[in-house]
């Protein structure tokens, strides 16, 4: 049975996961330099940092940091994220501790060479501009940035006319402004040891000091309906609700919601408007929480000459789960829980996946939480509590994004 233990490493908090009977070992590095944290007029600073810790750091340049994590066998990875920047490396636990001196220098001493900084930048750019051929993404994009109050509702892409404007200066100079201990998160699953990695750390992040600042937001939304008018034979219909964040007790419930509107074939969403009217070639419906929020996205894909109908039958959908009418079946529950059962037991086979699911349950809940705790939490759901939760479910105001020909009737 693994356990969890967590150590405050100066103000950050080092979690470690020992899973019996894995030689892997996962880490991940949540460093508070999100999409949402980024300066006014820097937005996109925090996908350069991205690629940039990978080009060098220490006394490594570009070549010879991607030359010594293969040395070691050991892969790395970075994400932009709306609070984070994060950083993983998965190896064999042997190796961990050789690794960790040159993880340690991506967050404390990246070169950020100004050479780099052009090239970098054109792969940005080249990203956002990637959106066009890519409707789906750039309906979601669209969709967070209506729906969402800003900061919060930022691309982890970046903004053309920031990038642009992003000097190597600003890359260099801001960066110790955001990658320090307090507001990080640091973490570890798999063959690993905490008596035996938290002295290295400890020596490794010396004089490793400075807070961030806590994080707001207004309440500056542009909901309701927006299209974006394309030329194309698709249509791309985005949908966005409020939902619990995840510190509620509801977050489980939406989960089980969630599960029987988009849980594969035998979905609500699926069977009501792909397979019983052909209306789509692609429906789902996903619920994300964080600290202070949480929301629940549907997406159909389909042609303009369905388009309409393709909206109605998705909004009818969406409503009638809260109606007396729509109410969770004994079937659609069970079928509900053992899909997202799989989905823990899935994620629980993966060392980089449990090390990012214990920092982000730190990071949303306070501390991380064990695969038998999560489990027990989703069994002691009941359907009379998830119907129970149906009639008091509030949508909020909703916003739905189109991309096509032409706008469509939304009712909203």
């Amino acid at each position: 049975m693994s356990r969890i233990e967590t150590q405050m490493i100066g103000a950050m908090p080092l979690i470690v996961e020992r899973i019996p009977g894995v030689s892997s070992t996962g880490v991940t590095w949540l460093l508070p330099a999100g999409s949402a944290r980024q300066p006014d007029g820097c937005d996109g600073i925090s996908a350069m940092w991205a690629e940039l810790v990978c080009r060098g750091a220490g006394d490594l340049d570009s070549r010879a940091q991607a030359d010594a994590f293969d040395r070691l066998g050991a892969s790395r990875g970075t994400r932009v994220e709306t609070f984070y920047l994060s950083m993983s490396t998965t190896m064999l636990g042997a190796r961990l501790g050789d690794v960790l001196p040159l993880f340690v220098d991506m967050a404390r001493r990246p070169t950020l060479a100004a050479d780099q900084v052009e090239p970098v930048r054109d792969l940005c750019l080249q990203s956002i501009a990637s959106l066009a051929d890519e409707p789906q993404e750039r309906s979601m994009v669209e969709l967070r940035r209506r729906h969402a109050p800003s900061p919060i509702n930022r691309s982890s892409l970046g903004s053309e006319e920031d990038l642009r404007n992003l000097t190597a200066a600003d890359t260099h100079d801001m960066w110790s402004r955001f990658a320090r201990p307090g507001g990080s998160i640091l973490s570890m699953a798999g063959d690993v040891d905490m008596q035996t990695v938290a002295p290295q750390i400890e020596a490794l992040l010396s004089g490793w000091e400075g807070e961030t600042e806590d994080l707001s937001w207004k309440d500056d939304s542009d909901r309701g309906y927006h299209h974006l008018d394309d030329d194309t034979n698709q249509v791309h219909i985005a949908i966005a609700h409020d939902s619990p964040p995840e510190p509620s007790e509801d977050c489980w419930l939406e989960r089980v919601v969630c599960a029987v509107l988009s849980g594969g074939m035998s979905g609500r969403l699926f069977t009501e408007v792909r397979e019983k009217r052909s209306l789509c070639y692609s429906v789902y419906a996903s619920y994300g929480a964080d600290a202070r929020y949480g929301r629940t996205v549907a997406y159909s894909g389909t042609t303009p000459e369905r388009a309409q109908e393709t909206a109605d039958v998705l909004m009818a959908e969406l409503r009638r789960i809260n109606e007396p009418a729509g109410r969770i079946t004994e079937g659609e529950f069970q079928r509900a829980l053992i899909g997202l059962k799989s989905k823990l037991v899935m994620s629980g086979e993966s060392t980089s996946a449990r090390a990012g699911a214990i920092a982000r349950d730190h990071a949303r809940i306070g501390r991380a939480r064990t695969l038998d705790e999560l489990t027990g939490q989703l069994e002691s759901v009941t359907l009379d509590a998830v119907n129970a939760y149906l009639e008091r479910r509030e949508l909020g105001t909703m916003t739905a994004v189109t991309i096509g020909p032409s706008a469509l009737q939304m009712t909203l």
